[in-house]
């Protein structure tokens, strides 16, 4: 079996918001090969995820069409549980994405950034 997705463990959606609580799972695909010996979630995973989860929940357009201040700060490892955040603002085409975790009561920010999407 091919695992390419976390598991969410919680979720809330409204109109233009969705927020989910993921588990990544150390058995995910996308860990091998990166890297070996200390496994760390792609950075092209989290955007895949964002894109398949704003077009999930959110009716997100499928054409990518660019992305605006990507920043990847700190790495998702496998056994972490993350917040995934993500916004539409329909108006201008633009899914904001955000992934934090907490320890003890400190927020860990581990990427965030903006998808351009629009009609085919």
């Amino acid at each position: 079996m091919t695992l390419r997705k976390a598991t969410i463990c919680q979720q809330s959606v409204t109109e233009n918001e969705v927020r989910l609580s993921l588990l990544i799972d150390p058995e995910l695909t996308d860990f091998k090969g990166h890297f070996t010996g200390f496994p760390i979630l792609p950075g092209v995973t989290q955007l895949d995820w964002a894109i398949f989860y704003g077009q999930q929940f959110l009716n997100c357009p499928e054409r990518f069409k660019g992305m605006e201040v990507i920043k990847f700060q700190e790495a998702i490892l496998p056994n972490n549980r993350v917040e995934l955040t993500l916004t539409w603002d329909a108006e201008k085409g633009k899914l904001t994405f955000s992934y934090i975790s907490y320890c003890d009561a400190v927020v860990i920010k581990h990427s965030s950034g903006r998808i351009k999407l629009g009609a085919i």
